[in-house]
């Protein structure tokens, strides 16, 4: 049984990156809203617990207020900006608004000797105050401490930017650890999650491959399932993690809608009916999607049309699979948070993902999501341990739709294949083109990369001769 951190999410857009950084330490962590039951608390047995951030303010007229569980369970407790609040409320200090909204980067200076920030500082001051560089987001103050606290940081515009009681473990900072322009938030959160909370660095994927296996088998006993693969890092990872705990009894199928990367096709089978002894259905249906597609232009009218023919072609596949009783997908954390359904209910819908709802209640299966739990990073690894190829599993991302959406107007199979030759040219040089500082290809210092085709022609130079044809537009990030 892994170790675990509880956060308790108040709304904050970047709590997933709480997550993120406390998975990033080893340690097991989940995302729960904050008003879950005294009794969920206690069951959880978290060895500490984080309280996020919010959009809201603490006087306001509402219910985001940590269990108080939170404060009888004798564990650490980290409040991060509104988190900080409420701890300061609930154990009986003070919050105001403040003159001024502070947002953006800042200066923190910290005060006295403390667990969670001695030796944790970006630079000193000539009178010896360790300083760290954040990141502020706030409207409101804690204008007095509450009893037991003691002052452990301030800005000038912000006297308690950070409070301790150490006897019980407690700590609030007014600013943002979780996210990177805090140049130290890393040190910070690890420093609280492995050192105050003394939780176990055991949450790692070579381990998790084998709990994986045995839930997979647990759940799923000798049906059989069905996937659909798309090339992309997720469902691939699902693909081969689903294979090594039931081998035969699952079934993937792939679906080229002729707006996939250049040869994805051959290289999919290659890797998992080839390499894995997977089985796979490989579905050539890109004279129906194109077909479709003839004529369109808005691109939310595009996607809705592949993601209804793909439903079609994925259905009337799995129909043939009558023994199936189970649908995979490649679902991971953040598709579930960007749904705004992960286990918070505080958090705002951002956009509907195509991996979340629709398939199963339509085709009677139930639903098997073994990386639910991950974040990309974690699939990433989690893919190398099982063996796929490192350029496959560290791909850059690729949607659903495919080069759909990366053709703006109407889709012709001869722009895609434009699109598609040229895309590939830019990465193949991304690859080769090493940075001389770091040793690493310009793909992989890039995060992702790719070509755009615009329904427009300009004229260019080829050779010594002057051209006339359509742009391709790339993009780098």
């Amino acid at each position: 049984m892994h170790d675990k951190i509880l956060i308790l999410d108040f709304g904050s857009q970047v709590t997933q990156l709480i997550a993120r950084r406390v998975r990033e330490a080893h340690v097991f962590c989940e995302i729960h809203p904050n008003d879950v039951s005294d009794a969920f608390i206690r069951e959880f047995a978290p060895k500490g617990i984080i309280l996020s951030g919010s959009h809201a303010s603490t006087y306001e007229e509402h219910e985001l207020r940590a269990p108080q569980a939170v404060w009888e369970l004798g564990v650490p407790v980290l409040g991060i900006c509104y988190g900080m609040f409420t701890m300061a409320v609930q154990r009986g200090g003070t919050v105001e608004a403040a003159d001024h909204r502070e947002f953006g980067y800042a200066e923190v200076r910290a005060h006295g000797r403390t667990l969670l920030l001695d030796g944790i500082e970006d630079f000193a001051t000539s009178e010896g105050h360790g300083m760290l560089k954040v990141w502020m987001s706030h409207g409101d103050k804690v204008t007095a401490l509450p009893p037991g606290f003691k002052l452990m940081a301030s800005t000038p515009s912000c006297p308690i930017a950070g409070m301790a009681d150490e006897a019980r473990g407690y700590y609030g900072v007014q600013f943002h650890p979780e996210v990177t322009h805090t140049a130290q938030g890393r040190a910070l959160l690890n420093r609280f999650v492995l050192e105050i909370a003394k939780a176990k660095p055991d949450w790692v994927m070579g381990n998790y491959i084998e709990e994986a296996v045995a839930r997979i088998r647990e759940q799923v006993g000798d049906e059989e399932v069905i996937l659909g693969l798309s090339g992309g890092v997720d469902s691939s990872v699902a693909a081969a993690l689903i294979h090594r705990a039931i081998g035969d009894q699952l079934t993937c199928v792939f679906v080229d809608h002729g707006l996939l990367r250049l040869n994805e096709g051959a290289m999919v089978m290659e890797m998992f009916a080839g390499r894995l002894h997977a089985k796979v259905i490989a579905v050539d249906a890109s004279a129906q999607f194109l077909g479709h597609l003839a004529g369109v232009t808005d691109p939310e009218v595009k996607r809705k049309i592949i993601g209804r023919e793909f439903v079609e072609v994925f259905q009337a596949e799995a129909k043939k699979l009558q023994r199936a009783k189970w649908l995979a997908q490649g679902t991971i954390y953040p598709d579930v948070i960007e749904s705004g359904g992960a286990k918070s209910k505080k958090a705002t819908s951002i956009k509907s993902h195509h991996n979340v709802g629709g398939l199963p209640e339509t085709l009677g299966l139930k639903l098997l999501e073994p990386l639910r739990e991950l974040f990309k990073d974690e699939v990433r690894e989690l893919g190398v341990a099982l063996g796929l190829p490192h350029d496959m599993v560290y791909r850059h991302p690729f949607p659903g739709p495919g080069l759909g959406v990366r053709i703006l107007g109407e889709i012709k199979p001869q722009f895609a294949d434009l699109l598609r030759r040229a895309d590939a040219i830019f990465i193949e040089e991304l690859r080769n083109t090493i940075d001389a500082a770091s040793g690493k290809s310009w793909y992989a210092l890039t995060s992702q990369a790719f070509a755009v085709f615009l329904p427009v022609k300009s004229v260019g130079v080829m050779g010594d001769g002057r051209t006339y044809d359509y742009v391709v537009a790339l993009r780098a990030v």
